[in-house]
Parts: C-alpha cells; sequence; structure tokens
C-alpha cells in the first residue's frame, strides 16, 4: 500500500511538472527562433537600405558593409542584383546565378522569405531571410543573410536540460515527501497487518490500540482483539477438557484393566481367557491414546522456553530406552559433541520429543539395525536427529505425517499423535520439526531448536 500511495504521487507530480514544462519549453525555443529570425530580417531591411542605391544606379556594392557584419555576426551575407546573380557573397564567389532558389524567387517578386533548412554540406539548420531591394515598386535586387542556428539550438537545448534538472529535483523531493506522508498513512495498517501475523501464528495476547490512527482502524483493532479474546478463551477451554478428561479417564481405565486381568484367573476356559486377553490389549491401547492425548494437550500450551542441554538431556534418554531396544534386537547408536548444546525449549519438552522419536523409530526399524541418535551444533539452532532403517515413507506420507491420528499403516499399533507431539513441543520452543529421507533406506525426524548461550 506504501508503494502504491508513493507511485501515486509521483505519477500526479509527473503530470503536473509535463503540463507546466512541456509548454515552457516549447515556448521559450519557438520564442527564441522567432527572436532570431527578427534580428536577422531587421538586419537584412538595413542591408538592403545600404545598397539600394548602388543597386538601383546598376553600379559596383561595396562590400565593405556586409564584410564588416559577416565577421561579426558569422552570418552569410548575399547581394544580387535584379536578374538574381550575385554582386556581393561573404561566403563564396561572387557573379553566381541565385535567381532559381526559392527565398530568391520570392524576394524578387517583392516579398520577403524568411525559414529554417538543413544544410547537408555543414551538417547544421541554417536560418535564412531574403528581403527584396526596391524602390518605388521596382525591385532592383536582392539581399540575403544566412546563419547558422546552432547557437540558438543550443541555447534551447541547455534550457531543457536546466527543466528535466528542476523535474528530476522535484521528483525526487516529491518521492521523500510522499514516502514519508505514504508511511504516516499506512502506519496504522502495517500495525494490523503485524497483529494479524502474530494472531495467525498462535499468539493470541490483545494489543493496545493506538488511538492516534483514524477511527475506523481503532474499531477494526479492538474488535480483531475481541476476536482473539474470544478464540484464546475457546481454544484454552478445550485443552483444559482434553487434559481434564484425559487425566480423568486415566484410573477408571486402570481399574478396568485390573479387573479383566482378574478375571482371566477366575476362568479356564481357552476361549475366555483368549477374549479378555484381548479387551486387556484393548484397554492397553485405550490407556495409550489416553496419556498422548494428554500429553498433546499439554505441548499446545503456551510455556515460556527455558535453557537445556541437549546432548546430556538426549544421552539420558538413549540409555533410558536401550533396554527396549534391545528387547526389540535394535541397537542405538549415539553421536555428540564432547561439549554441551543448549538450546531453549518448554519444560518438560524436550524428554516428550525424545521420547516419541525413539519410540517411533525403534517400532520402524528392523531387527538387526541400528537408530542413530544425533546432536549437531548450530548458529541459531542446534540441531537433534533420530534416524532409522525401516522402511521410510514417501513425499506424501511424510507430508500427511505430520495430521493427528494419521497413520501409514491403519493395522499397526500406534494412535498417530506421536510426530503432531513433537511439532507442537518444537514450535512451541520457536523451532521446528521435518521429516527427510535417510538413504538408502529409512526415515530421519530432524528438529531444530533454538541456541542459547552456554554460561
Amino acid at each position: 500500500m506504501t508503494r502504491r500511495l508513493l507511485f501515486s504521487y509521483l505519477a500526479i507530480t509527473a503530470i503536473v511538472l509535463l503540463m507546466l514544462e512541456l509548454p515552457l519549453a516549447v515556448f521559450y525555443g519557438q520564442r527564441e527562433k522567432d527572436r532570431l529570425s527578427a534580428n536577422v530580417e531587421r538586419d537584412a531591411m538595413v542591408m538592403a537600405t545600404i545598397y539600394e542605391d548602388a543597386l538601383q544606379d546598376r553600379t559596383t556594392p561595396d562590400p565593405t558593409t556586409a564584410e564588416v557584419y559577416a565577421e561579426r555576426t558569422g552570418a552569410r551575407v548575399v547581394v544580387m542584383d535584379g536578374s538574381g546573380i550575385s554582386e556581393i557573397d561573404t561566403g563564396a564567389e561572387a557573379d553566381r546565378d541565385l535567381s532559381t532558389r526559392p527565398e530568391i524567387v520570392t524576394a524578387l517578386g517583392g516579398q520577403r522569405s524568411v525559414g529554417i533548412r538543413h544544410s547537408d554540406t555543414l551538417d547544421t539548420d541554417l536560418l535564412y531571410v531574403a528581403v527584396p531591394v526596391a524602390s518605388g515598386g521596382t525591385v532592383h535586387g536582392v539581399v540575403r543573410l544566412t546563419l547558422d542556428t546552432s547557437e540558438v539550438d543550443e541555447r534551447i537545448h541547455h534550457f531543457w536540460l536546466a527543466l528535466t534538472g528542476i523535474a528530476v529535483v522535484v521528483l525526487i523531493a516529491a518521492a521523500a515527501v510522499g514516502w514519508l506522508l505514504a508511511r504516516w498513512i499506512t502506519q496504522p495498517i502495517r500495525r494490523l497487518q503485524v497483529t494479524a501475523n502474530r494472531f495467525s501464528s498462535g499468539d493470541l495476547t490483545p494489543t493496545t490500540p493506538d488511538t492516534t490512527a483514524p477511527a475506523e482502524v481503532v474499531d477494526l483493532e479492538t474488535s480483531m482483539n475481541t476476536m482473539a479474546e474470544r478464540l484464546d478463551g475457546h481454544i484454552e477451554r478445550q485443552r483444559s477438557f482434553v487434559a481434564d478428561a484425559s487425566h480423568q479417564l486415566r484410573t477408571p481405565l486402570t481399574a478396568l484393566r485390573l479387573r479383566l486381568e482378574n478375571m482371566g484367573w477366575m476362568t479356564t476356559n481357552p476361549a475366555e481367557q483368549a477374549e479378555l486377553e484381548r479387551a486387556v490389549d484393548e484397554t492397553e491401547r485405550l490407556g495409550a491414546l489416553v496419556g498422548e492425548l494428554l500429553q498433546l494437550a499439554r505441548s499446545e500450551r503456551r510455556e515460556e522456553p527455558v535453557p537445556t542441554d541437549l546432548v546430556q538431556l538426549a544421552r539420558d534418554r538413549v540409555d533410558t530406552w536401550g533396554a527396549l531396544a534391545d528387547q526389540a534386537g535394535v541397537r542405538l547408536v549415539f553421536n555428540a559433541p564432547d561439549h554441551p548444546l543448549v538450546v531453549g525449549v518448554v519444560p518438560g519438552g524436550l524428554e516428550q520429543m525424545l521420547d516419541n522419536l525413539l519410540d517411533n523409530a525403534i517400532r520402524a526399524a528392523p531387527p538387526g539395525s541400528d537408530v542413530r541418535v544425533s546432536c549437531t551444533a548450530g548458529t541459531a539452532t542446534h540441531r537433534l536427529t533420530v534416524a532409522d532403517r525401516g522402511p521410510g515413507m514417501t513425499a506424501d506420507e511424510r507430508a500427511h505425517a505430520l495430521e493427528r491420528f494419521w497413520q501409514a499403516d491403519p493395522t499397526t499399533s500406534g494412535s498417530g499423535l506421536g510426530l503432531p507431539i513433537v511439532q507442537a513441543l518444537a514450535e512451541g520452543s520457536g523451532g521446528s520439526l521435518a521429516l527427510e529421507d535417510n538413504p538408502p533406506t529409512g526415515l530421519a525426524a530432524v528438529v531444530d531448536l533454538p541456541a542459547r548461550p552456554s554460561s
């Protein structure tokens, strides 16, 4: 919007300058040429008066006056008799027949001839003035003055350049003033844009309306704040409901599982025992889902990240998951620098991210393969990578893998909430989660977290 306003100001300024300067430049050029023509025509009339007697008496005219004038002005003076034969010519040999020239024909007819023509020989424009030398209605000869117009053209050219320079200066000044004015006008709109972008990123903290902005903008900002407050309240109530419901469901699910296990000891019927075992498995699956829903609700709460040593915590979680990996026939490999890598992460978030990523990797990795956990130092962020040698994912599957409850294979165990939980925790910490190929086969989960000073 700022650029549009600026372009509008510049367009209006350019149009006004064009309307003012173009007629002025044209008028100045025409005036200078008319003034030159009038001066040369006056001099030609004076010259005709001087040579009138000599041409009338058919005596040889004195060339002194013509030569002095030619030397002073740079003009070419030609004095011809009544037949168009040159008597005096300051630019060429005399006694030449010039009667066929259009301006000479006009002058011999008793009329003045004034004009500008281009000389190919001199490669310049020439102003010519031919006036008849007459008395008593009889034309005795012609005086023609020819003058190079380069001096006038150069003066006109300098005038055009001066106008152009003025226009450039005015446009630059208009651009500077227009930019400041446009920024001042669009400042409330930019403020609203920043607020809307912040709302879209999940930060629904209201802002204090700018009372100096136009009333319409203040009303819009107030409405946006009201909307954000209500939306934040609804989201928080939803999170609380999911967390409370998940927490409250844990106890009855645990009791139900114990009852089902106890019932298994009360019967010796293999069919009944098999059904009870399947019921226990479903109860465990439901309990895991409730636990992940509680974990997801907690991960979406806005908490301030705290400094955490990525290397130490990752090493601890690898040691913790080592026993489960051994049972699955998978070897955990940990690579990290010897010094701490401090990152900013929400409280408890790094443990949850590692637990979910390690759980997914161990389940996906075939027996006898490795799951590699790496910590890599960076400038603005430090990186945590958990890579397995499982079947991996296609590009389309990786695009859907971060959706809640999505599973590549619905027949496998799991709720489809592990990766969404990791993503929510990473983004809540100011970082990101990406899924990449792990050639030749497998999947690599890459978590970038903001780096903090080691101190």
